[in-house]
């Protein structure tokens, strides 16, 4: 079967929306009318959806930090952070990305256990803490 008519008449009646809606019937939706209540989506999508959300965030902290000159091990360290937290949660964190900076890894690995998040997701804390300090 060729999709290509099929699919720009979908497109057409049911529009593009890049944020969950409510659909008529009260379902929670998005894209191109895919009800995720119902139909959710697969690991290959959530997959892809995960590479893509981490390049945004990476390419967010390469404005607001000298992301690419920090060791592999502390760039993902950040990377988690600011994949759970969002990057402007990250930026709170400015002892932390201080003694980053400095080179202190040690030290900030510390400091990111002095924190709300560390009390709230302890042991995720304590894993990027410990490869922080440590690295891989």
């Amino acid at each position: 079967m060729k999709y290509e008519l099929l699919i720009e008449s979908v497109k057409k009646h049911e529009g593009l929306r890049l944020k969950p809606y409510r659909c008529p019937v009260g379902k929670l939706t998005i894209g191109y009318g895919r009800n995720l209540e119902d139909t959710g989506i697969t690991e290959e999508e959530a997959n892809f959806l995960l590479v893509r959300d981490l390049q945004r965030v990476q390419n967010a902290l390469r404005k607001k930090i000298n992301y690419d000159e920090y060791p592999s091990h502390v760039q993902n360290v950040l990377l988690e952070m600011g994949f759970q937290l969002g990057v402007n949660g990250l930026m709170k964190f400015k002892k932390t990305l201080q003694l980053i900076e400095e080179g202190n890894y040690i030290g900030a690995s510390k400091e990111m256990l002095n924190s709300k998040w560390a009390k709230q997701t302890p042991k995720r804390a304590n894993t990027l803490s410990k490869l922080m300090r440590e690295g891989f």
